[in-house]
């Protein structure tokens, strides 16, 4: 499999097929070591994420918080 100048990867339609991946649906990236895994993001995750940036946007967080930090509460995981 390559990578083109846009930095896209085909996924296989086997398996797309397999984890229920569609046209528009939410996926992550993450590094584990060296790898690099794709998940399926389920939609209450992906809603949550939703209302946490909304909530950013309504109340700015207090000075001195790093980007893990706002990337936590952002990912609901704070």
């Amino acid at each position: 499999m390559r990578i083109t100048r846009k930095g896209q990867v085909i996924i296989p339609q086997a398996v797309r097929q397999q984890l229920g991946l569609h046209p528009h649906c939410e996926v992550e990236f993450r590094l584990v070591g060296e790898q690099l895994v794709l998940e399926k993001v389920d939609s209450q995750r992906s809603e949550r994420a939703i209302e946490a940036i909304a909530h950013l946007q309504a109340h700015p967080p207090r000075a001195g918080l790093s980007t893990d930090e706002i990337l936590a509460l952002c990912r609901g995981d704070a």
